[in-house]
């Protein structure tokens, strides 16, 4: 079994309502006022909304008409993803100052290991601060920070004082801190896991921490390992300047539910028209394909299948997904579709690189 290592200095940093935030720093107008990214149309859903919004109830994912109910002043915004991608590179270019290990999850937040860097500052912590003011300074936006000693630890820290604050969980605080964190806070264990937690009598880390690996394993399968690791504070995963995609996919929002496997195929082959543009594009292939199938109540499933071999050709991807359709009867009509392809056959290279060093929070 692994050990906690308390020599790493981890920053998760994470922008405050990033999307929304570019709008009312572009549009004075709009600040101060509830706002949410997409969802205007009828089948719109909310990419993100600002802090004013959030007062209200509104969420990402969350339909814009639920939105709108919610929040009757509520002002959508169309997405300029461009715009995004252009303030998250100038983003970038502050972290490339601190140091080269830098893994972007997405256009608004990243982790950095800082173990090393390039101000030769002990203090992770300072060094948060000093980005995250950098950041207002220069951009013009608020980020918070989570700063301990794994990505996972991190990650969670950083949302504890949101908007425009930090938290450091030192690695004698670690186990503390997971013990007597909610469930339900634990990233990777979402609303299906923390259910069946619940119902195995796991309401904290201090419970979770409780339970054996063999019980994790029996109940939870190959994720049960990582539960009785991480709630000890052992999470040994790098920070990885290149993050190689685990899948590709594609996916379409209808205008109109529909309620015909018929239709369905129709929706299906365009999307897997599609997925085979952006496999080729990515020069890879997989032998995992999802089918991703959201219902009218926003409910959504999932059904997979494994090949023996690595596809990349549409015909042979729409092939698979018709047996995945008709593997059983749909519960409720239709308002997205989408097919995904995982288990790539993308070769990850990976450098291990063993430091000991004094860790000063």
């Amino acid at each position: 079994m692994s050990e906690m290592n308390p020599n790493r200095k981890i920053i998760h940093i994470d922008m405050d309502a990033f999307f929304a935030s570019v709008e009312q720093m572009d549009n004075p107008e709009l600040r101060g006022k509830p706002i949410a990214v997409g969802g205007a149309e009828n089948r719109g859903v909310v990419a993100a909304a600002s802090y004013e919004a959030r007062k209200f109830g509104v969420r990402s994912a969350m339909s814009g008409i639920l939105a709108k109910r919610n929040c009757p002043d509520i002002i959508f915004v169309r997405p300029r993803f461009e715009r995004y991608k252009e303030i998250s590179n100038q983003i970038h270019k502050i972290f490339r100052d601190y140091t080269d290990l830098i893994e972007p999850l997405s256009l608004d937040e990243a982790y950095l290991d800082v173990t090393q860097n390039k101000k030769g500052n002990p203090s992770a912590s300072l060094l948060a601060q000093e980005i995250r003011n950098r950041i207002y300074n220069e951009v013009g936006l608020t980020a918070s920070a989570g700063i301990s000693i794994n990505k996972f630890v991190a990650k969670i820290a950083s949302d504890y004082n949101k908007p425009n604050g930090q938290k450091t969980v030192t690695p004698e605080e670690v186990i503390p801190f997971l013990e007597v964190l909610p469930i339900r806070k634990f990233y990777g264990v979402g609303k299906v896991t923390t259910e069946k937690m619940y119902q195995l009598g796991i309401f904290s880390g201090l419970e979770l921490k409780s339970k054996s690996l063999e019980f994790l394993e029996k109940h939870f399968g190959k994720s049960g390992s990582y539960y009785y690791n991480v709630v000890r504070g052992i999470h040994n995963s790098e920070v990885k300047p290149s993050r190689i995609a685990k899948s590709v996919a594609a996916e379409h929002t209808f205008e109109v539910n529909l309620s015909s496997e018929v239709f369905m195929l129709e929706q299906l082959e365009l999307i897997a028209n599609s997925l085979e543009r952006r496999l080729k594009k990515h020069k890879v292939s997989g032998k995992t394909v999802t089918l991703k199938i959201k219902y009218s109540d926003f409910t959504q499933q999932t059904r997979s299948k494994t090949l023996p071999y690595f596809i990349a050709d549409k015909g042979l991807i729409l092939e698979t997904v018709k047996e995945l359709l008709y593997q059983e009867r749909m519960k409720d009509s239709v308002r997205l579709l989408g097919i995904s392809m995982s288990n790539l056959n993308t070769e990850v290279k990976k450098a291990v690189v063993a430091v000991q060093l004094k860790f000063d929070f």
